[in-house]
């Protein structure tokens, strides 16, 4: 039986280090958490994978909103996948729907492709599913390793109930890897719930900004960043450890 794993997404190269430093067993590296997670830069890309020592895989969406790519986006994707292979990455995350809620088998086959050796995780927009069931088989034909899920629910642990169905039709073929409001304090009962080894989170906080000149009528443009924040790792490596 696997080792329980927790992947982190981290925002930037200073979260992927708190994410490492926490002691994650992998990071998912994505730009713009707060639109459901895009494609990072290529320097951003780069930096981390210098810095890290732990698998490194990359966030491979173009925009936010729906997974229905056209022939341009699903250019962008092949390409910025590309660099990920360039540049020594594990492996990407990445997810293509057609109009009816079902995997677009061909523009992921195109996808999978262009990564070669890398390991491939589909990210939630298996949660969009009309057919999740179904949908496993088809992302299990693509060869991924894993999918990263909420059970299609806003958050894992209410999602739990068709995460362990999944769970259980996986087998050893694929991991499924809950997402979405796993935190310390309900990842135990999460990991009972639902059967699964592998968990992801930003474990992130707002930090105060460091701006002294704060115009007020745009305050709104004045925040600090989002972070993965290192002892938020920490406590949920512990509280996976603590799982017997």
């Amino acid at each position: 039986m696997s080792a329980r794993l927790l992947e982190v997404a981290a925002n930037s190269v200073a979260s992927a280090l708190a994410a490492q430093a926490g002691g994650a067993g992998r990071v998912e590296l994505c730009g713009a958490l707060e639109l459901g997670g895009l494609t990072p830069s290529q320097a951003t890309i780069a930096m981390v994978r210098e810095r890290l020592r732990i698998p490194l895989y990359v966030l491979i969406r173009p925009r936010a909103g729906d997974f229905l790519y056209d022939d341009d986006e699903c250019e962008a994707m092949r390409r910025d996948i590309e660099t990920c292979v360039a540049l020594g990455c594990d492996g990407v995350v990445l997810g293509v729907l057609d109009a009816d809620g079902d995997v677009d088998m061909e523009r992921c086959y195109g996808l999978i492709a262009a990564a070669g050796h890398l390991g491939v995780t589909f990210h939630r927009a298996f949660d969009l599913m009309r057919d999740p069931r179904r949908a496993l088989g088809d992302v299990i034909a693509l060869g991924c390793e894993r999918v990263l899920t909420s059970g299609g629910q806003a958050s894992a642990l209410e999602g739990a109930s068709l995460i362990r169905e999944l769970v259980a039709q996986a087998g050893d073929r694929i991991a499924i890897m809950p997402g979405a409001g796993v935190t310390a304090a309900n990842l135990a009962s999460l990991a009972d719930a639902t059967g699964a080894r592998e968990f992801h989170a930003s474990a992130k906080r707002q930090l105060a900004s460091g701006m002294r000149h704060r115009p007020p009528r745009l305050a709104d443009m004045q925040g600090g960043e989002l972070r993965s924040d290192e002892e938020q790792v920490r406590a949920l490596v512990q509280a996976l450890q603590a799982i017997e």
